[in-house]
């Protein structure tokens, strides 16, 4: 027999014993370093992974049980943009604006002397479409237009009102009225 053996075999029990324990404590952490380190680690992270899984799927289910107020919430939006749209023209409707408001002011008594539509200005999904409009009539006829203006339904604003000195004709005190008129019309941005 090998004389290593011989002199192991020779030595007392219990050091056999540790012998035999020591290898078989070598044996299990080297497997537990190399096979189980390794799957602990991975289970680990599939933990994780399934928490993340279980509350999103959480969330998903709320948003689904909130399904049918989600829709009701989207119709209730599209009707509030479709109305707001209606406050902003599109291109082709732009110029009967115009036309419009400068039948306004004849319909109110006011005389139109100038009417100069500008070039607009562009401000992402609206452009801002300003005109200059010269009038000319009594103090009561230029509120009367105003309030007309501000009762149509468009967004229509009269900026930087200027009152020209009064004329006396016929007993009245005329004003000559110049203004920037400013209305909005929608960008599509197809």
């Amino acid at each position: 027999m090998n004389p290593k053996i011989e002199k192991l075999l020779k030595l007392p029990l219990y050091q056999r014993l540790a012998i035999v324990g020591a290898i078989l404590v070598l044996i299990i952490g080297l497997m537990t370093w190399f096979l189980g380190m390794p799957a602990y680690g991975e289970l680990t992270k599939l933990k994780q992974e399934g928490q993340q899984l279980d509350a999103e799927i959480a969330q998903k289910r709320l948003v689904a049980g909130n399904l049918p107020k989600f829709k009701a919430e989207f119709a209730k939006m599209e009707k509030q943009l479709e109305k707001a749209l209606t406050k902003l023209p599109n291109q082709s409707e732009i110029p009967s604006l115009l036309t419009n408001l400068a039948g306004l002011a004849k319909d109110n008594g006011l005389e139109v002397l100038a009417f100069k539509p500008k070039p607009e200005v562009p401000k992402g999904f609206f452009a801002e479409v300003p005109a200059d409009l010269q009038v000319r009539g009594n103090y009561h006829e230029v509120a009367m237009f105003a309030n007309a203006v501000s009762n149509m339904p468009r967004i229509v604003n009269l900026n930087n009102l200027t009152f020209g000195a009064p004329k006396i004709v016929k007993n009245e005190a005329v004003l000559d009225v110049t203004c920037n008129v400013l209305t909005f019309r929608f960008v599509d941005s197809k």
